[in-house]
């Protein structure tokens, strides 16, 4: 069974002042992405750097998630640090991802040029970080999304299959 998971880093949605909507977006985005099946890894985790890299760490070893997408805690402010501990526990880091994610969400805000989302590898494992708002999120998974499966077939993960009515993955032609 193919296994992603899913990180959302929010002080106030892991002590429950908050709903946790962006963790519920991705899933949901996902989902529309993908026809393969796949079991989700879910948690709801504070902005706390090592429970950040442990629970990157749980999800790529002991769970094998070919995926790992986290939202929330990639902007200026003091508590976050999901890049940090992304860079941590990663053996590769994946610059690409953020240059575009940042392009993209510059095309709607201003503001992006604060976001530090980033994406690594870590063993079998793509890490990527996600801003916390569920529009950026889907604006950002829409621009990164199609160079997502030929990455985990790269490292050597299972062969994930798009719906090609709603994303179009890329893999060079052999």
């Amino acid at each position: 069974m193919i296994k992603i998971g899913v990180i959302n880093v929010s002080d106030r949605a892991s002590a429950g002042i908050y709903e946790d909507i962006p963790g519920k977006a991705v899933v949901e985005t996902l989902k529309e992405y993908l026809i393969s099946d796949f079991e989700t890894v879910y948690r709801v985790i504070p902005d706390e750097q090592s429970l950040i890299s442990q629970t990157l760490i749980e999800m790529a070893d002991k769970h094998n998630c070919c995926l790992i997408v986290t939202t929330g805690g990639t902007g200026p402010a003091l508590r976050d640090v999901t890049p940090e501990a992304t860079e941590a526990v990663c053996q590769k880091m994946m610059p690409g991802f953020g240059e575009l994610m940042r392009m993209e969400s510059l095309k709607y805000v201003p503001t992006a040029i604060l976001s530090r989302q980033t994406a690594g590898i870590r063993n079998h494992s793509l890490i990527i970080n996600l801003p916390g708002k569920p529009k950026a999120i889907r604006q950002c998974l829409d621009a990164v999304f199609p160079a997502v499966p030929y990455c985990i077939d790269l490292i050597e993960g299972p062969y994930l299959v798009c719906n090609q009515d709603v994303m179009k993955e890329f893999r060079p032609k052999s």
